[in-house]
């Protein structure tokens, strides 16, 4: 598994979370895109399984990555959802790399997000599947 195909898996589960609706002002967010430009990234991603140690769980505790909403809310997108297979791969992918990177798992799904969002924001009409 590269880089690539782990970036294209985690947006085609992200744009997956959407459409989204911010509980406390009721902002729709329609696509992942739409989210990225109208919120602001709150903090370091969080892999908890990943923090743990825990890199096949039976019950994930999950990632995940907060963004606040112009209203001040904080929102968040996650790994919840995902097919155990797919979170054990990615998870293992994410084991090797960071010892291979001398990364931490924040750095590296820091790292990832980034990714992810400059993807997204280059051009709204790009399918994941084609990257």
């Amino acid at each position: 598994m590269t880089e690539s195909d782990v970036i294209r898996s985690m947006r085609e589960h992200l744009e997956g979370q959407f459409p989204k609706v911010c509980p406390r002002c009721n902002r729709h967010f329609a696509t992942l895109r739409d989210y990225l430009l109208t919120t602001k990234v709150a903090g370091s991603a969080m892999p908890y399984d990943a923090e743990m140690g825990d890199w096949n769980p039976t019950m994930p505790l999950g990632t995940y990555t907060f963004a606040n909403c112009p209203c001040g809310n904080t929102l968040s997108l996650s790994s919840e959802g995902m097919p155990l297979l797919k979170l054990w791969s990615l998870l293992n992918w994410e084991r090797v790399e960071t010892k291979k990177r001398g990364m931490t798992p924040h750095e590296l799904l820091n790292h990832l997000r980034d990714e992810i969002c400059k993807q997204v924001l280059a051009g709204p009409d790009e399918d994941p599947k084609s990257l």
